[in-house]
């Protein structure tokens, strides 16, 4: 066996932690995720916020919760985030 047929792939999924807005669909709910920046030229930190379509296979989490979510494979055209748990 040659050297490349032991080499493992690591992958590393982005993480995010946000806030449910919306659990309308079934198995999606809607988190906002809001980061805190710096403008480059005037050193003024400034809030930006943006919503994501989690993946919620079991309807756990209700409006109002922290969540915790990461990457992994598309299940729509809009939805590629996958419920990891729910921190309260």
């Amino acid at each position: 066996m040659t050297n490349e047929a032991n080499k493992t792939k690591v992958v590393i999924h982005r993480r995010f932690e946000g806030e449910v807005l919306s659990t309308v669909e079934n198995k999606t709910i809607h988190v906002l995720v809001k980061i805190k920046k710096m403008h480059a030229k005037y050193r003024k930190q400034y809030m930006s916020s943006k919503k994501y379509a989690v993946h919620d296979e079991n309807n756990t989490a209700k409006v109002g919760d922290k969540v915790i979510f990461e990457e992994c494979r598309p299940f729509s055209k809009t939805k590629k985030w996958r419920l990891i748990k729910i921190a309260n």
